[in-house]
């Protein structure tokens, strides 16, 4: 056989029909089925893929706690508490539907009252019918309405078993912000509201709504009725007690209202604070400043700061009156709502029951006076000068007295501190700078020296508002002379308590201006401690030694409310006067620090309207260093508990 002869296999014509037959059959089929979902099932998809989407409705964190200094006593915490939602699953906003949602508030409102029998604050029906917003003035349809806060016991047992009676009623756990009984330090821990009610001048909340449309964590989100910190550390620290939001899940239809099973995610608990306060020390404080309110003709209203030498912690920070953060009534409250030893009230006459929150220092400014001067050069510590009770300013030849036109004849700068002389301060500072300096010069050294002893500037306190000062020797309308002998003896500048006692501070560790700390530690919900706030020196002066020693030495005015003291204290009276004739006020200043050689704590009160210092202001100061020796020791060594040890015995 050739090879042209070779055979070649080749397919029968019956199975290349088969496999066109079946190609055939195959393509019809998915043509047929294309043609079945485009024009059959195409819209009922369409629909399905509009109409349905998934929500996340957020659930308020659990807010964590702050603590007083001992990391026990809490000074704010969230309490749970069970609330009555209501999912609206229906549109109830044709006649038909809405019967349907009146009656089950009218069936609400009748358990209500069957539990809580003549309670008047009970929600009636047509409150509940507010709440339920059937008209979705307030919100989506998917997101369940707050009909009643804090059940009872026996509302919770009764909602739980009738479940199935009463569709899409909910019992959810909420928490609510309760506050230490006894008023502790209110004014520094703040309060909270509801976020709907945050003003635009709290710029992290404005920026919070503003970022809401891109904001993509469901745990960051805020909801409208989310309470939220308004003020003091509450706010300060919002977003570490914040914690995360909890958020339910739920598919919803075209009409926003929910359309499949909802998914819950619960909250995580925010950060808990535990701050520098000690609720003792506090405590102290606070009742101190009342019983002098009590004992004083024109005096309504005090300050007091209490902060530890080589920390910057304050343990103590007191202005009374207070307020109930627990009965939260802003008609009550609010005069006295922000804390005065940050932030200033103007006077008003016209309403006594408001008083200007700085004033003027009065004699405390001196021994920064005598500083300023010493390290100028202005006088020697040695150099004498002739107090004759006052000092003459201007051509004119007006005279500024000392208080009482008190003599002091021939004194030194030491002496000048404590016997308080005016004429001193005017002659020797005032006066000097001007003609070392000239006008504008002079002033610009004066306020430099405020500045870095903290005063006319941001202490760096952990609280929001805080008060810079009112800074009156900058007033051009009055004469550089003028503006500079009374700053010299503390009549030309206001500041808060907050830094008058950071300027005690630094005068007690001889030029190291702390940073206030009202916060110690920041801990998880576990208890573990994420951040520790440690002492921080803000900035340093360098005076000589032997300048700070005058000075010490000159701060040992009388002051007969210290009488039987155990430690020997440095201390300075001052009594700012402002207005004059009938409008003549007189404000109380102290400042104070202990022990004198081995200094632990500074104490700075101001009274305003409360006459001398020495009377009004000190005895507060006495109260305070005597409670901290008790619970710290200004000797290191507590003396309560030398106490409980003799009582065991």
């Amino acid at each position: 056989m050739t090879e042209e002869d070779t055979p070649v296999n080749k397919p029968s014509t019956a199975r290349l029909n088969l496999f066109f037959f079946a190609a055939f059959v195959i393509f019809s089929i998915l043509i047929f089925r294309l043609a079945f979902v485009q024009f059959v099932e195409g819209p009922e998809l369409t629909y399905m893929e509009t109409s349905r989407n998934t929500k996340d409705i957020p659930l308020a964190p659990v807010r964590g706690p702050i603590y007083d200094a001992t990391g026990e006593v809490a000074l704010a915490y969230s309490e749970p508490v069970q609330s009555l939602y209501v999912l609206l699953y229906e549109d109830y906003r044709n006649d038909e539907r809405r019967q349907e949602a009146e009656e089950l508030a009218h069936d609400l409102a009748a358990v209500f009252k069957q539990f809580n029998p003549g309670d008047k604050e009970q929600p009636d029906a047509e409150e509940i019918i507010k709440r339920l917003d059937l008209d979705y003035q307030k919100t989506f349809g998917y997101v369940p309405r707050l009909v009643k806060s804090d059940l009872s016991t026996k509302e919770i047992a009764f909602f739980m078993e009738k479940k199935a009676d009463y569709p899409g009623v909910m019992v959810l756990e909420e928490n609510i912000r309760k506050y230490d009984p006894d008023g502790v330090a209110v004014q520094i821990v703040g309060y909270t509201r509801e976020f709907k009610r945050a003003p635009d001048s709290i710029a992290k909340y404005k920026a919070i709504r503003e970022g809401a449309s891109t904001q993509r964590d469901p745990g960051l989100v805020y909801h409208e009725e989310e309470k939220v910190g308004f003020d003091g550390l509450e706010l300060q620290y919002q977003e570490e007690l914040r914690g995360r939001s909890g958020y339910q899940s739920i598919d919803i239809d075209a009409r926003n209202l929910p359309d499949g099973t909802m998914l819950q995610t619960p909250p995580e608990k925010g950060y808990s604070l535990v701050s520098t306060i000690n609720k003792e020390i506090q405590m102290a404080a606070q009742e101190a400043i009342t019983d002098e309110l009590r004992r004083l003709p024109k005096a309504i209203t005090g300050y007091a700061v209490a902060m530890e030498v080589d920390t910057g912690n304050v343990v103590a920070m007191a202005s009374m009156p207070d307020y109930d953060p627990n009965d939260w009534d802003y008609d009550k409250i609010k005069y006295v709502f922000r804390n005065g030893t940050t932030e200033s009230f103007p006077p008003n006459d016209d309403k006594p029951s408001r008083a200007e929150s700085v004033v003027l220092l009065g004699s405390v400014i001196k021994p920064l006076s005598v500083l300023i001067g010493l390290k100028e050069g202005l006088f020697t510590a040695g150099e004498t000068y002739h107090d004759q009770g006052y000092a003459v300013l201007g051509k004119d030849g007006r005279q500024v007295k000392n208080s009482h036109s008190a003599y002091n004849g021939s004194i030194t700068a030491r002496r000048a501190i404590e016997k308080s002389s005016n004429a001193f301060m005017i002659d020797m500072v005032g006066k000097r700078l001007l003609r070392n300096y000239g006008s504008e010069k002079g002033i610009d050294v004066w306020h430099k020296h405020m500045q870095e002893f903290g005063l006319g500037v941001s202490t760096g306190v952990d609280l929001p508002n805080e008060f810079l000062g009112r800074l009156e020797y900058n007033n051009e309308d009055e004469s550089a002379l003028t503006r500079l002998a009374f700053a010299s003896f503390g009549q030309q500048a206001k500041y808060t308590t907050m830094q008058l006692a950071q300027y005690t501070t630094m005068l007690a560790n001889k030029g190291k201006r702390m940073e206030p700390h009202l916060v110690k530690e920041i801990r998880d919900a576990d208890g573990n401690v994420v951040k520790e706030i440690k002492p921080k020196v803000l900035n340093e002066v360098d005076f000589a030694d032997a300048h700070w020693n005058e000075v010490h030495k000159g701060m040992v005015t009388k002051v007969s409310s210290f009488d039987g003291f155990p430690y020997d204290y440095a201390r300075k009276t001052g009594t700012s006067e402002q207005g004059t004739g009938p409008n003549k006020k007189e404000n109380g200043v102290f400042i104070a620090f202990a022990p004198r050689d081995n200094p632990k704590l500074a104490v700075a009160v101001v009274v305003p309207e409360g006459g001398f210092g020495s009377v009004s202001a000190s005895p507060i100061a006495r109260k305070i260093f005597d409670a901290y020796d008790e619970v710290y020791g200004l000797d290191g060594t507590p003396k309560g508990k030398k106490d409980e040890g003799k009582d065991k015995e």
